[in-house]
């Protein structure tokens, strides 16, 4: 199984401050990760490294079988979905759904000049039959709720059938209906052999979405345990990357956690 992402000892210094690593860590184009930390645990980075919108300062960093600093970074993040809070904002209200989604393909927002084909628009609008968006496909994106911007954002990281997917907190602001709907969601994806390897970062452990295979737990830039969920998702890590004594209930492939 080849390596989606290969990280040797990657590590970022600000200043005179290491805010993430050393870490080395490998992700395969089959699995499901979750990335789990508390606040300043180095989450953000490594997604951005994945991402590839900033270069460690140390180690090699491979994506998709490309070095990092030894790549155009601009012919690699095509291969990549990639949603952020952030995004949301830079979107005209007026765009439609469908519009949205298949932008996407040309790496741009808004429709322009740009020429789309019967395979483009078949391929949105699949997408957003996965997701519970086909019958908002003309609804302006402005109009959503907060859950149905969610899975707009996520059909438009699929759109250009990328290798890798990084969700950054997909199920932020939603309400307890929208993010059940949403997690629902993830996991008819994560269950699809044709998805992408997948990497979800999250502040929270009811946000995991079933069918996730790997988690990585991050305190205070540091891997306190990585690898398959149900051997490294624990009490006991949990509680040393939040420093607090954390109970671990798991229930269908869910999980739920509070402090002792």
């Amino acid at each position: 199984m080849s390596a989606i992402i290969e990280f040797t000892e990657v590590h970022v210094r600000r200043a005179e401050r290491t805010i993430l690593g050393p870490l080395s860590w490998v992700v395969h184009e089959d699995e499901r990760w979750v990335i789990l930390g508390p606040n300043g645990a180095g989450k953000t980075t490594l997604f951005q490294i994945a991402a590839t919108n900033i270069h460690p300062t140390g180690g090699d960093a491979w994506i998709l079988g490309e070095k990092l600093g030894r790549t155009d970074v601009c012919e690699l993040r095509p291969r990549i979905g990639l949603t952020t809070n952030n995004l949301a904002t830079d979107i005209p209200g007026s765009e439609t759904v469908l519009n949205l989604v298949m932008t996407a393909a040309y790496g741009v927002i808004g429709r322009w000049r740009e020429e789309y084909d019967l395979w483009d628009e078949s391929r949105a609008l699949g997408i957003l039959t996965t997701l519970g968006m086909k019958e908002l496909r003309d609804q302006p994106f402005g109009t959503l709720s907060e859950g149905e911007k969610k899975r707009t954002l996520i059909a438009r990281a699929l759109m250009p059938n990328p290798e890798l997917l990084l969700l950054d907190e997909p199920a932020a602001g939603l309400d307890l209906g929208g993010r059940e709907d949403l997690l629902r969601r993830l996991h008819l994806l994560s269950t699809d052999p044709t998805s992408p390897a997948t990497i979800i970062v999250t502040h929270h452990i009811e946000e995991i979405p079933s069918g996730t295979t790997h988690v990585m737990i991050l305190g205070a830039g540091k891997a306190v345990a990585m690898g398959p969920i149900n051997a490294s998702l624990t009490s006991e890590n949990l509680s040393a990357a939040y420093g607090i004594s954390i109970s671990l209930v798991q229930d269908n492939g869910r999980y739920f956690a509070r402090a002792d």
